[in-house]
């Protein structure tokens, strides 16, 4: 298997996923601002749609879309809840949450074009989705189920981009405290020091 990533991208949650699950896919590097992989390949020929991550299965077959590679992770892997469970379905709601009001979200932030007013309504609303996930932090240690999941390796990912937008967190301490426990995992780290987020 092939995994096609970016350093801190989203890909690195199924990077994480991949290494919790004690799996080893071929890591392949994707500059998306030259659209090159790191042996030179032109990667909008293996996705069109020009982002990561990419996973190439042995068969050939190539998958895309980050919450939809968890779910297949998830599933094969015993990192999701139950299947048929109210713990999944919280699994399931989450990944959707991080989808789309978390990891669509900052998208705009990624424009160097974005004007201070736009960029200010952006992290605005983001900081409300941080919200929800402080609040559901007091209750809990993990996002969904008892233990960590695909859904912690992803909302790990795209909060973390926060502090890359050097967004005030220190109204989130519950989130801060979690990106911190899930940052210690043996699993995690590995994958932070192979994509270079880390010292080697």
């Amino acid at each position: 298997m092939k995994l096609y990533y970016t350093p801190g991208a989203c890909s690195l949650a199924v990077h994480i996923a991949f290494r919790e699950a004690g799996q080893s896919p071929q890591l392949v590097r994707v500059d998306l601002a030259k659209r090159r992989t790191e042996s030179g390949e032109d990667f909008d020929q293996i996705n069109p749609r020009g982002y990561v991550p990419v996973l190439e299965l042995d068969d050939g077959s190539v998958h895309t879309e980050a919450a939809a590679l968890l779910q297949w992770l998830g599933e094969n892997h015993g990192l999701l809840p139950t299947h048929g469970t109210p713990a999944r379905m919280e699994a399931l709601e989450w990944l959707a949450f991080i989808a789309t009001e978390l990891h669509k979200g900052f998208g705009p932030l990624f424009n160097p074009a974005i004007d201070a007013a736009t960029r200010e309504a952006v992290i605005a609303r983001l900081l409300r989705r941080f919200g929800t996930v402080e609040r559901h932090l007091a209750k809990r240690d993990w996002l969904a189920g008892n233990g960590f999941s695909v859904v912690d390796a992803y909302a790990f990912a795209i909060l973390g981009w926060g502090q890359v937008f050097k967004m005030d967190l220190s109204p989130f301490p519950r989130v801060q405290g979690y990106l911190q426990r899930i940052a210690q995992r043996p699993a995690v780290f590995a994958a932070l020091k192979a994509e270079g987020l880390v010292p080697a």
